[in-house]
């Protein structure tokens, strides 16, 4: 069975871990609105994608790439390519839009596609924050990115919707595919991903690298091992008061048909 967490308010939080109430955004003085989008059949991507798109003329380029690149399940190649992934970036957002970005690693094999609709990987004992989770708990989005640094110097994106379950419960219904991977490695949940969406990343700007030979202490709760205080962050203030700055304009204004285009345009355009 999923664990069952309740929505509650979050510790070291002041707000419930409920959505905000969406209200437009007013246009800012001298900055035009952009022309409205309004989507006929379903198109793949969000309403701001749309906009950006039918504002710059991109929007041909684009439609070929979901025709052509982006699947709603994972290909038989994208299959074998997760196999051999030993990291993966996996990025999350709280019910209001706060955005968390971790690293989730592995010996080849870690990540485990279920089905080609399905695809799971291992939660440890970490520094028990449990950012990533915290934020599956309000909001199961989830969007992941694994890349070949060494071999094929591409990517493959994976977006979907995500539950967790405890380790116990994801050996029974799973069985097979809850393998520990190396000593001291036994996984204490798993999140077990829906895939929604599945495309490439482009070679383009990955970087070449090299493999070498690494001794992971993995399981370790040494403090020195796990990099210690390695940003100096320890003794420090936790907040400092900022300087007063104008507010990026929030995108949850954006709504299926139409949007507004959020960065400053010349005068005269």
């Amino acid at each position: 069975m999923p664990l069952r967490i309740p929505a509650v308010v979050l510790p070291g939080r002041d707000r419930p871990a409920t959505p905000p109430e969406v209200v437009p955004a007013t246009p800012e003085r001298g900055v035009p609105d952009a022309p409205e989008v309004t989507d006929g059949p379903h198109r793949p991507g969000s309403a701001g994608e749309h906009a950006l798109q039918a504002e710059v003329g991109s929007s041909a380029r684009a439609g070929r790439f979901y025709d052509d690149q982006l699947r709603d399940r994972l290909l038989p190649r994208m299959i074998e390519f997760v196999g051999r992934m030993e990291m993966a970036f996996v990025a999350t957002s709280d019910a209001h839009g706060e955005c968390d970005s971790s690293l989730r690693a592995g010996p080849p094999g870690f990540l485990r596609v279920l089905d080609p609709h399905t695809l799971a990987y291992p939660e440890y004992r970490g520094n028990g924050v449990y950012a990533s989770l915290g934020n599956l708990v309000e909001n199961p989005h989830v969007g992941m990115l694994m890349v070949d640094f060494t071999d094929s110097l591409i990517g493959l994106h994976v977006n979907g919707r995500a539950r967790i379950m405890d380790d116990d419960a994801f050996r029974t219904v799973y069985p097979g595919h809850a393998r520990d991977h190396a000593a001291g490695r036994r996984a204490e949940r798993w999140v077990v991903v829906d895939v929604e969406e599945a495309y490439i990343h482009c070679r383009k700007h990955i970087p070449r690298m090299e493999r070498v030979t690494q001794r992971r202490a993995w399981g370790t709760d040494d403090p020195a091992r796990k990099g210690g205080d390695f940003f100096g962050a320890k003794g420090t203030e936790p907040r400092m008061p900022r300087p007063s700055r104008r507010r990026f304009p929030s995108t949850t204004h954006l709504g299926a048909g139409a949007s507004r285009t959020l960065r400053r345009r010349p005068h005269g355009r």
